[in-house]
């Protein structure tokens, strides 16, 4: 008897729909699984085996043919065990073959019947959404999570005898609901941290603030103990709460890396990843034999802290150049090319020196020579995509005891959303969102300088030896500046200020 069930698997953060087919015949006793499968996936037969008897299924001794396809796609992962079992039962007329069409199911199974919780359901089921598929069965551990596509009718299951008892009208479980908006909301969350806390560092806090509005970005210098990582861990306080569509997005990357649990259904804040230095290259970008996002695809849509920049391998951080211009990355196998969102704001921070007490003569123990390979770690190409460059002094005794602060994060984070609101609407017709995102096209339509600003800009490119790729920049930069000012025409000061936060000490130390 023949059956067919409707699964899944995750190629990047999307899903893809993959049919399970049964058909169960007279013939020598024995089951063959065929599609293209890994070594996990050929092993679900002797585990469906064992669970289906376990759970007081009898299979019969008939040859057993199971076939996954398409059958050009390779498939990984565990959760074809339920739509496996799910498809043999059906072959069995256990279950009615009419109650399992257009349903996706998904699940690993324990030796017992038990159905475990498997990543990227999310994924799987946002993209079964997409192509008509209306009801799912999951595991209990996931079905809040896939309760967040609205219009999807979710089943959880526990064991192998619900599922049975659910798909032959025994007894009917409820569907999953879970209330999105209000697992969203953090309106009455209080952040653990807040600008109001930081005393002085007034130019550091006007270049973090011009970096949030464009998502620019940034990096730190100055000595150790100066503030730098106190600012880094702020700066998710004045961005804006995410969107559903946004939250869906980083909530597939989470999902996919099997870095949600039943407490955890939905990212509703925005990433702040801090990976320390000694960090791979891998698990910076994300890779290996089944490709999973890495640190730079966990803070999509978020913030991604570097401390210590100049500690990081050097192939570490140039892995970085590509994903800062495109907003992902592409990982190439032998079964396709996976894709994984990066589209973060990149903060960073490294101290002048390697004892960190540079300029302080009087404590700086390295030489001129040390200063300068020490910042010669960080590559021309990657320093030229850092769009702000802000000195960080230390805060002296009457700033740190005065008492007085400047704005805080719910101020700084109104006028970061006031400079996006302008942006969303200059860029309605574009397929960019931020000012940062912009090439030399659009620089060259929405920041028109006049006859003052250009001979600058001019006089700058020359001076300072600047680069194509840092003139555009300044120019991004500068159209931040001037919508936070609330200017619709970019002017001399706003280039100005541009200027003095893209070169303040760009290549570091002496």
């Amino acid at each position: 008897m023949y059956s067919k069930v409707l699964s899944g698997l995750v190629q990047g953060i999307d899903g893809t729909l993959i049919s399970v087919e049964t058909d169960i015949h007279d013939g020598l006793p024995v089951m063959n699984m065929v599609g293209y499968l890994s070594s996990c996936v050929k092993e679900a037969g002797e585990r469906v085996r064992t669970a289906l008897r376990n759970s007081g299924f009898n299979i019969p001794p008939k040859r057993i043919t199971i076939n996954l396809f398409p059958a050009d796609i390779r498939k990984e992962g565990t959760a074809f065990d339920l739509p496996i079992a799910a498809g043999m039962l059906a072959s069995m007329g256990v279950i009615p073959t009419d109650n399992i069409k257009n349903i996706l199911i998904l699940g690993e199974l324990g030796l017992d019947g038990h159905v475990n919780t498997v990543s990227g359901v999310l994924s799987i089921v946002h993209s079964a959404y997409s192509e008509g598929v209306r009801s799912c069965i999951v595991p209990a551990g996931n079905s809040r999570e896939a309760a967040i596509i609205r219009g999807m009718t979710v089943i959880p299951v526990t064991s192998i005898g619900e599922l049975v008892d659910h798909l032959s009208g025994i007894q009917t479980i409820e569907p999953e609901y879970v209330d999105v908006e209000a697992m969203l909301d953090t309106s009455g969350d209080e952040a653990e941290v807040d600008f109001s806390e930081v005393m002085g560092h007034e130019s550091l806090k006007r270049g973090v603030e011009i970096a949030a509005a464009g998502m620019h970005n940034i990096l730190m210098t100055g000595p150790a103990g100066a503030g730098k990582s106190m600012i880094a861990r702020r700066i998710p306080t004045i961005l804006p709460r995410l969107s559903l569509e946004e939250s869906i997005e980083i909530t597939k990357v989470y999902s996919v890396a099997g870095l949600l649990d039943e407490s955890c259904h939905i990212i509703n804040r925005r990433p702040f990843r801090a990976p320390h230095h000694t960090i791979s290259l891998h698990a910076l970008s994300g890779g290996g034999h089944n490709p999973r996002p890495g640190e730079i695809s966990l803070a999509h849509g978020g913030v991604l802290f570097l401390d210590e920049l100049p500690e990081f391998n050097r192939n570490v951080l140039e892995v970085m150049r590509q994903p800062l211009e495109d907003g992902e990355v592409s990982i190439s196998r032998l079964g396709g090319i996976y894709r994984f969102p990066a589209d973060f704001m990149l903060v960073a921070a490294r101290n002048p020196c390697p004892c960190g007490q540079y300029p302080d003569m009087n404590r700086c123990t390295c030489t001129v020579r040390q200063i300068r390979n020490y910042n010669a770690r960080i590559s021309k190409p990657l320093l030229d995509r850092i769009d702000i460059n802000v000195d960080v002094r230390k805060v002296d005794c009457r700033q740190l005891f005065g008492g007085r602060t400047g704005k805080n994060s719910a101020e700084m984070r109104e006028s970061v959303l006031r400079t996006q609101r302008i942006q969303s609407e200059r860029f309605s017709g574009e397929n960019i969102r931020f000012n940062s995102q912009m090439d030399s096209a659009l620089c060259s339509k929405y920041v028109v300088l006049d006859g003052e600003a250009k001979n600058f800009m001019e006089d700058c490119f020359a001076d300072m030896d600047m680069t194509a790729r840092g003139a555009y920049r300044v120019l991004k930069i500068a159209r931040t500046i001037a919508d936070l000012d609330g200017d619709p025409e970019v002017g001399i000061k706003h280039m100005r200020e541009a200027v003095f936060f893209r070169n303040a000490d760009i290549q570091g130390g002496v």
